[in-house]
């Protein structure tokens, strides 16, 4: 848990390339935001609701639409990583701070009060356990 806490507090944009479909969830991303971490992640997990693109993070890669892994899909994942980070990730994190701020607090604001542990409990609650 120290690792995670130095990991998570210590960092502008969380990276997560799980192969979809197979995140868990996605948590670490989800933790992250409560700190004002904007993600940049394929969209799996939760990523796939808690993602508005340039407002609470950026997607890697198209929507997903296979119900099993997809190795073809790593180049093109590749390509839209590499050129996110030069276009828009890297050129608004040194030359446009009051977007790059506007988007931290978008982190928190949107994801981080949805994507919470009470919400988690209470899903849990409703529609696994009192069916």
């Amino acid at each position: 848990m120290e690792i995670a806490l130095k990991l998570v507090s210590g960092v502008d944009v969380w990276l997560n390339t799980p192969l979809r479909p197979l995140e868990a969830s996605g948590t670490s991303g989800m933790k992250a935001a409560h700190n004002g971490v904007m993600n940049f992640s394929v969209l799996d997990g939760w990523w796939i609701e808690g993602h508005i693109e340039g407002f609470t993070g950026w997607a890697i890669g198209p929507a997903p639409t296979e119900i099993a892994p997809d190795n073809n899909m790593n180049e093109t994942d590749a390509d839209d990583l590499y050129y996110k980070l030069e276009n828009m990730i890297i050129p608004t994190y040194y030359n446009d701070r009051k977007s790059w701020i506007r988007m931290m607090q978008n982190a928190i604001g949107k994801n981080a009060y949805y994507f919470n542990s009470h919400r988690m409990m209470r899903r849990y609650v409703t529609e696994a356990y009192i069916r």
